[in-house]
């Protein structure tokens, strides 16, 4: 299991969130740390960045990045928050 970061901006983001999406954020969260493959993440990279998307939602989106054993989550958000990417 990677070690897990939360950056500053990611927690702000996390929390700007309604109750029902931060509950739908945590369990995306543990399907990343401990099972990356699951296909409700439907995980991919961004264009033209190191930079991963994980989808909590349909509309709710993990920006992340992932260095050897550690996990950066750098962001949360509507899908929207691609665009700071």
């Amino acid at each position: 299991m990677p070690t897990m970061i939360l950056t500053t901006p990611f927690k702000d983001d996390f929390f700007a969130l309604t109750e029902i999406e931060q509950k739908q954020g945590r369990k995306a969260i543990k399907f990343l740390t401990d099972n990356p493959k699951h296909p409700s993440l439907q995980i991919h990279r961004i264009k033209g960045t190191n930079f991963g998307e994980a989808y909590v939602n349909k509309d709710i989106r993990i920006i992340y990045e992932q260095n050897s054993d550690t996990l950066i989550l750098l962001a949360i958000g509507h899908h929207d928050v691609l665009k700071k990417y």
